[in-house]
């Protein structure tokens, strides 16, 4: 049966999920770039997705973990197959999640910077005010500077738009930044991913050992009892 370490330990998982949900729905980088995309774009969608998903997902392993705990102690059948059926559910949606990352994978990637895309475009055609500040922002937050443009004259819209330092030490391309900071992210992502995936399956086998062992053990109990006449 499961040891209450190896239920906090699902607990801990479940809430580096959340906190990984959480940093990535209000992290300054997504949450610039979704407030700035169209409604066209894919961006948006997949940003508020992947949140309600990692917060679903983590309320699921941390009812598991209750779950189990208070089976293992109480004993109970009933609630070792509710842990049982936790961790059969957040496997259920872990494999599509799994799946999805590794078919999809640039479709995130190519979103992200048909948002900048837009932006920068914008500034190069009219030098909106509005679309400015916006690419200025860009700019300071993943500390790059412009892009390479095959229509050339780009150099006014770098020199009004990218941060000081990042013109003097000729900053880095933002396709290629914006490229570089989400691949990090999301092997981190697909790490916990495996991580989680192999946890859960490891839960659902000890829930079931659990349940058997509480269902043949009640049924040894009674069995065996004799009355002295």
């Amino acid at each position: 049966c499961q040891s209450p370490p190896k239920n906090l330990l699902f607990q801990l998982l479940g809430l580096s999920i959340a906190t990984l949900s959480t940093v990535t729905h209000y992290g300054l980088h997504f949450t610039l770039l979704s407030n700035i995309s169209l409604e066209t774009n894919s961006y948006r969608v997949i940003h508020h997705a992947a949140f309600y998903f990692g917060i679903c997902l983590s309320m699921t392993l941390i009812l598991a973990a209750l779950l189990s705990s208070a089976a293992m102690v109480r004993e109970s059948q009933c609630l070792t197959a509710m842990g049982f059926f936790c961790f059969a559910l957040a496997f259920c949606g872990l494999i599509p999640a799994a799946c999805w990352r590794y078919m999809h994978s640039t479709e995130v990637e190519g979103s992200m910077m048909d948002v900048y895309d837009l932006v920068y475009e914008e500034v190069r055609r009219n030098a909106s005010s509005f679309r400015r500040h916006e690419l200025t922002a860009i700019h300071e937050t993943f500390l790059c500077c412009g892009k390479h443009s095959p229509f050339g004259d780009t150099a006014n819209v770098e020199h009004k738009t990218c941060p000081s330092s990042q013109l003097r030490d000729a900053g880095q391309d933002c396709l290629q930044e914006i490229r570089d900071f989400l691949k990090k992210h999301m092997d981190f992502v697909s790490t916990l991913l495996g991580i989680t995936i192999g946890f859960t399956v490891y839960g659902m086998i000890l829930t079931s050992f659990l349940w058997f062992s509480i269902h043949f053990s009640s049924n040894l109990d009674r069995k065996g009892k004799y009355i002295l006449r």
